[in-house]
């Protein structure tokens, strides 16, 4: 969030971190705020710091934006601070659609659908292919490389519950069911997936090829990966500098010009019932005729 909020001009940014039992902060995390300049840090976290930053405290002032992903409490604190406050986007939990061919590599295909599923028991992991027989395969990698993962259980439950398994008749068909889910994480794990990425139209974020797998967008690559989920991609953009943006609308029209327009203006502003509208232009026109 800090980078795309600093690109943008932002002057005043507060970052809040929840506190370990003992009180410290994640060192790292703490690398990370100083490398990217920041000072204003608050021990605090979930929805009691959303409702902070959007209210503000005795301790905490009040923010214009709350940006930033979190959990079903943080996600619903957004939700009710909204139009007090700004906010990126209502996100989680998380998911991946991985479009994959005959050709493709199941161990990939497993292993990244995995990458999503060991997030949350809500999570949803899908794969779609033009190929039944690599689906096959994927199941039998699934199991195989489960073995060894820490979170396991997380990952077996997310795929029982949210997993699935669509077969399609061609890419192109396989496309069309990427753009009705619109994913938040869309793989491209095809020979060619420049080919057919004109197809998809709704995504948080695409993957091009076996070899970008989700996590480089979690890690290393990419502006940001805050990324909208749920289908709201039909709707929703990623956050980027211009979430941190804003505009204004600015008019100015010269004695001429209102003079040659103001009749218009009246009638339109008669029509709506609203004469002090339309006496707004009305004295102008009056006192500029005399």
């Amino acid at each position: 969030n800090a980078i795309p909020a600093q690109v943008a001009g932002v002057n005043e940014i507060a970052m809040v971190t929840p506190p370990a039992q003992d009180g410290s902060l994640n060192p790292y995390t703490l690398v990370a705020a100083a490398e990217l300049g920041l000072e204003e840090i608050y021990k605090m976290g979930g929805a009691q710091a959303v409702f902070a930053l959007a209210w503000g405290t005795d301790t905490v002032p009040p923010v214009d934006l709350i940006s930033g992903p979190g959990n079903i409490y943080v996600t619903l604190a957004k939700k009710m601070v909204y139009g007090d406050v700004n906010i990126d986007m209502l996100a989680g939990p998380s998911e991946i659609l991985i479009i994959a061919e005959g050709s493709s590599d199941p161990a990939y295909v497993a292993a990244d659908l995995m990458s999503q599923a060991e997030h949350d028991v809500l999570a949803r992991s899908i794969l779609v292919t033009d190929n039944e027989n690599l689906a096959q395969q994927v199941e039998v990698e699934l199991q195989r490389q489960l073995e060894s993962l820490s979170r396991r259980d997380i990952i077996i439950e997310s795929l029982e519950r949210y997993g699935a398994v669509i077969i399609t008749d061609n890419l192109v068909e396989s496309c069309r069911v990427a753009n009705r889910v619109a994913p938040e994480h869309l793989e491209l794990i095809v020979d060619k997936p420049f080919e057919i990425l004109h197809l998809i139209e709704n995504a948080g974020s695409i993957f091009m090829g076996a070899h970008t797998p989700e996590p480089v967008g979690d890690y290393f690559a990419g502006p940001n990966h805050i990324l909208p989920t749920g289908g709201t991609a039909r709707f929703y953009s990623p956050v980027t500098v211009d979430t941190f943006r804003k505009a204004s609308s600015v008019l100015y029209f010269s004695k001429q010009g209102l003079l040659e327009s103001a009749d218009e203006i009246i009638k339109l502003a008669t029509v709506e019932g609203l004469t002090a509208h339309a006496n707004s232009i009305r004295v102008r026109k009056e006192k500029a005729n005399g």
